[in-house]
């Protein structure tokens, strides 16, 4: 199958939506290192290192879940439709219980600066949400599945 995006013939049983997805992770992940560069120098200015530290788990928490969410549909399209849906739906749950286990193993800690762990979580959340709807939208995908009977 053609991939109209890079005019190129993708090998078979690839589908085409795993170049949007690389795609994502690539731009995703970049946004994750951005953020935790302004971030760390946003917050060490402002609050010293421990708030740069904790821009620089914020921001890698970020990427972590974005990455999650990407890979594990990157390796669910290879199955059946059933296991698809519990392969993402899995990720969906493992990255839930990532959060709050982080969330509650880093709520009273002396060595983060909530704040800023806060601001730079948001904004990674917030760019993968627009890296997610620029690769879509610049993307050009058929209308048909790429299944075959």
């Amino acid at each position: 199958m053609t991939n109209p995006e890079t005019s190129r013939v993708l090998p078979p049983g690839v589908p085409s939506s795993v170049p949007v997805l690389r795609r994502t992770l690539a731009y995703g992940f970049a946004f994750a290192a951005a953020i935790a560069v302004v971030g760390g120098v946003i917050g060490l200015l402002v609050a010293g290192p421990t708030a740069a530290w904790s821009a620089v788990i914020g921001a890698a928490m970020a990427g972590v879940f974005l990455g999650i969410t990407a890979l594990s549909i990157l390796v669910a399209v290879r199955y059946d439709i059933v296991a698809f849906f519990g392969i993402v739906l899995g990720a969906w749950l493992l990255k839930f219980v990532a959060f709050i286990v982080a969330a509650l193993a880093l709520r009273d800690q002396p060595w983060i600066n909530p704040t800023a762990l806060f601001l730079s979580l948001i904004a990674g959340v917030i760019a993968s949400l627009v890296v997610d709807v620029m690769v879509v939208m610049k993307t050009r995908m058929p209308y048909v599945s790429d299944l075959s009977r």
